[in-house]
């Protein structure tokens, strides 16, 4: 392919990467106690209302409001006691119920009053408080509403999601079926911990990484393990890896380097259609195609290859699995530090949150940014943004995306 004329920024790197997708749409029913993590195939409604009858709020005794009396102390006889499971009769007027958390409301009383505010003697009940009609009542469908939807399709499910399902009655979910991803790594320096270490040699700590990433994502990942520099063997996994996967990804050899092979196998056998975004972390990242499989290439550097995926191939792989909103939150907070110096491209620095001295957070950031340092991401807590050519001075709002809405 020719050289482009520019690097793309981040912002059009990602509008590319996501204009590329083909989302999954083979769909498979799953156990609801399976669905963790899951992308809902279809809109689930609700066959039922919840909850089906007005219950109680708490322990206490329900009563017709109208048989308090104003400003003083009323007593009342207990005709009935209604546990959770039960439903009780219809309330006399002149009487009370003893209710438990959960249990239907009788007919005829329009509040229950909590325990802590009654005293018991004998068979009454002393009220030492005045209820409003609908105090301490959960009504009926405030929840959901029967023929209601619950969830739309494209929801990537948790576990509050999973318990919304069951509390409609779904023992299984239509969900999309797990992307296959494979996963290779370039580098004859590299080697596996539990190995010894020759000259030379480093530990291979990106294949933990974006493991625990793609597996964090639901992802099904074939692992081709660590490819000899070559370009025939580039070529020769690669070969396998369309086969198998819905996408391809690599970590190393995508720079332009001698012994950097990935980007010549890539166009030998399909075609590149990005190759550099102008950011740090991460200038040599790549995306085209091996035959008909989509393939990013991910940079060799342990913080690189960590930041690149969260930020370009997550919402990739959200979008493949079906999942619609794939930006993540992030909020504009003060800096905790300067910048002066300006770069031509965009960073993403390691950041954590950390009180000021008046006790609002602050964007504190890692003294050593270097790309091979992945304590700096052990130490953070997410992702300071510092655009292209632009300073930071200490109190100016910078965006900040914290690290729980980049894994997973």
């Amino acid at each position: 392919m020719s050289e482009p004329k520019k690097m793309l920024n981040a912002d059009e790197a990602l509008e590319l990467l996501l204009g590329h997708v083909r989302p999954i749409t083979e769909v498979e029913r799953i156990h609801t106690t399976h669905a963790l993590g899951r992308v809902l195939a279809q809109p689930l409604l609700s066959s039922v209302t919840v909850p089906p009858l007005d219950n109680s709020a708490m322990d206490g005794y329900a009563v017709a409001c109208a048989d308090l009396t104003p400003g003083g102390e009323t007593r009342l006889k207990v005709a009935q006691r209604i546990p959770a499971g039960s439903v009780g009769h219809a309330l006399e007027r002149g009487t009370a119920a003893r209710i438990f958390t959960g249990a239907p409301v009788p007919s005829g009383a329009d509040a229950v009053v909590m325990q802590e505010d009654c005293a018991v003697e004998g068979d009454e009940v002393i009220i030492r408080a005045v209820a409003k009609p609908g105090a301490n009542i959960r009504r009926a469908g405030e929840d959901i509403a029967a023929g209601s939807e619950v969830l739309s399709a494209g929801v990537k499910m948790r576990p509050q999601e999973m318990g919304l399902i069951a509390s409609i009655g779904l023992a299984d979910v239509p969900v999309y079926r797990k992307l296959r991803v494979a996963l290779f790594f370039t580098g004859d320096e590299i080697v596996m911990p539990g190995e010894q270490l020759e000259e030379g040699e480093i530990y291979n700590s990106n294949r933990y990484t974006l493991l625990g990433l793609l597996e964090g994502m639901g992802c099904r990942v074939a692992d081709f393990g660590i490819v000899p520099d070559s370009l025939e063997a580039t070529v020769e996994v690669l070969k396998q890896a369309w086969h198998e996967a819905d996408l391809i990804i690599t970590s190393g050899g995508v720079s332009e380097g001698e012994e950097d092979y990935v980007k010549a196998a890539v166009e030998r056998t399909g075609k590149l259609d990005m190759w550099k975004v102008a950011m740090k972390p991460g200038k040599p990242i790549a995306y085209g195609t091996v035959h008909d499989t989509p393939f990013i290439g991910l940079p060799g550097n342990p913080v690189s290859a960590f930041a690149t995926f969260c930020l370009f191939v997550r919402p990739f792989i959200l979008r493949c699995q079906g999942v619609e909103k794939v930006t993540p939150r992030s909020y504009l907070l003060p800096a905790a530090f300067d910048r002066s110096k300006v770069g031509n491209r965009r960073e993403f620095v390691r950041a954590r949150l950390e009180p000021q001295a008046d006790g609002t957070p602050g964007v504190a950031i890692y003294p050593n940014q270097g790309s091979g340092v992945l304590t700096s991401a052990v130490w953070g807590e997410g992702l300071a943004e510092i655009r292209e050519g632009s300073t930071v001075a200490r109190g100016e709002r910078i965006k900040f995306t914290p690290f729980s809405e980049l894994l997973g």
